[in-house]
């Protein structure tokens, strides 16, 4: 069990908050000193008596002694951030950092972000010195991504805003939509409820604009190369913004966005998310996921949607009562480079770090349009049932770019027999699940033969006369005759005074 040693971290935690001394403290729960600080540095257990005897002394819910969500996710972030290279000499263990969670969130999240910023310091030198040996310097922002706060922000509510799901339902409900022709409905509204016109625009009349809406003209433009199902999506997110604002800022109001662009990026994922509900609304896709089988190509035909938007969608069915299956959600490019994640599945994503390569999500692009499945067992056990395909985005003519992506969807393995695509899987011993991890750094599988980087858990050892899997896995010690080992002595550093003459 991992529950124990983190409560005396807490019990830690709650005896500073009531400024009490360990002595204070243990003659109110009947226990010696010396008992307690046993309990506080994780050597004894906290019995369930002396557990109720804490929550009657300070009128606590049992509850907070629990590991949250949020606590098992910062803990992994830091985990990761103390991965880096840079730490490899200070002897931190999985124990320390979860103890600095639980008594110090404040810290720790401090920590974390002092990492985060050193990070895009170090990327914005690099690029600044790019930048110098080609043309120039022109500027240097070192403001925080708002792209990684809004996924936060999403990753906190779980991907699920039960207001935007209500006032979808009330717009199809109150506008009439037709279900046979979703995009004339949602003309029809916009004319008649808002006095806007909807025209479909050639390219070089909007400069490869998607969608552009010209307020004194009440005039919203849609490009002729979108295919329909990103027509509809195009309007119905302009229609969002238009009718949903005041919710917007009801929902962003207590959230920690810290800059205007996060903000803004805030709302536009909201209308997304609002799109999504009126274009596929809960009732009727819930019913038809679960009815299909979570069959992505099926559900895209009958809901006028892309491959990706019924995948988000999928993520988002949390409603109480008719929840759906739990997935989570990342998209990459070619590169690597993760734009879109969701974690409904309790996986872990890379988040300062490259993914695993043997993620079936990587492997997607060498069959392109085809859909791969893969069992995917992590280093802690856990095995979740995967799928990814890769999606094309089509928006031009034939000197127009071509984006290839990669979606990749999962869910924990004891929820795969409700998926379609697990058919034909020995789901009982699991013996095709392919070992993978979250980055090199974390993962302590030594013969993998993809590893990048050497584990943070285990110093690097090097025999330059033995080749292993990968050239971090170490090898076992040569037998017979000693080699000869080369001796190696780091270079001392002087310390120039110029006004001294010195060189």
């Amino acid at each position: 069990m991992h529950e124990i040693p983190l409560l005396g971290a807490k019990v830690r935690a709650l005896r500073r908050r009531e400024q009490l001394t360990q002595v204070a403290l243990a003659a109110q729960l009947g226990i010696s000193p010396s008992y307690l600080n046993l309990i506080e540095n994780n050597r004894r257990p906290l019995t369930a008596p002396l557990l109720l005897r804490l929550a009657q002394l300070f009128r606590l819910d049992l509850q907070s002694f629990a590991a949250s969500e949020q606590d098992a996710r910062l803990s992994a972030d830091l985990l990761e951030a103390f991965g880096d290279p840079l730490f490899e000499g200070h002897s931190l263990t999985n124990h320390d950092l979860r103890d600095l969670v639980i008594s110090s969130p404040g810290v720790a999240n401090a920590v974390l972000t002092l990492y985060r910023e050193y990070l895009r310091a170090r990327e914005s030198a690099e690029a600044l010195g790019e930048r110098l040996a080609v043309n120039g310097f022109t500027g240097l922002d070192s403001s925080r991504l708002p792209s990684e706060e809004v996924s936060e922000f999403i990753q906190r509510r779980l991907n699920y805003f039960p207001e935007l799901e209500d006032a979808a339902e009330t717009l199809w409900k109150d506008a009439h939509f037709d279900e046979e022709d979703v995009f004339r409905s949602l003309v029809r509204h916009l004319r008649d409820a808002h006095g806007i016109t909807v025209r479909l625009v050639r390219v070089a009349e909007e400069r490869r604009a998607m969608r552009r809406f010209d307020l004194k003209s009440r005039t919203l433009n849609i490009s002729e190369v979108l295919p329909p199902r990103s027509r509809r999506f195009q309007v119905a997110h302009q229609l969002a913004l238009l009718t949903c604002g005041e919710l917007f800022e009801k929902i962003l109001r207590d959230e920690t966005l810290t800059t205007l662009e996060s903000h803004t990026l805030a709302r536009v994922a909201l209308a997304n998310y609002f799109a999504a509900a009126l274009l596929m609304p809960y009732g009727p896709f819930h019913e038809a996921a679960r009815g299909e089988r979570y069959d992505v190509e099926l559900l895209a035909h009958r809901f006028g949607a892309s491959f990706e938007q019924v995948c988000h969608r999928m993520t988002t069915l949390r409603r109480a009562g008719l929840e759906g299956v739990p997935f989570h959600l990342m998209r990459i490019d070619i590169a690597g480079n993760i734009s879109k994640r969701f974690s409904g599945s309790g996986i872990r994503f890379a988040r300062f770090s490259g993914a695993c390569p043997r993620w079936n999500v990587h492997a997607a692009f060498m069959t392109p349009g085809l859909l791969r499945t893969q069992l995917s067992k992590m280093p802690d056990g856990t095995v979740y049932f995967c799928i990814a395909r890769t999606v094309r985005s089509d928006r031009g003519g034939y000197h127009a770019p071509h984006t290839v992506q990669s979606i990749g969807l999962g869910c924990d393995v004891k929820y795969a027999r409700e998926l379609v695509y697990a058919d034909g899987f020995d789901l009982e011993t699991l013996d095709a699940a392919v070992p993978v991890g979250v980055t090199c750094r974390l993962c302590e599988r030594l013969d993998c033969e993809q590893r990048v980087f050497p584990p943070v858990q285990h110093p690097l050892h090097i025999d330059e006369n033995v080749r292993g899997l990968s050239f971090y896995a170490p090898v076992a010690e040569q037998r017979g005759l000693p080699l000869f080992k080369p001796t190696f002595t780091p270079p001392k550093t002087e310390i120039k005074n110029s006004a001294k003459g010195g060189t």
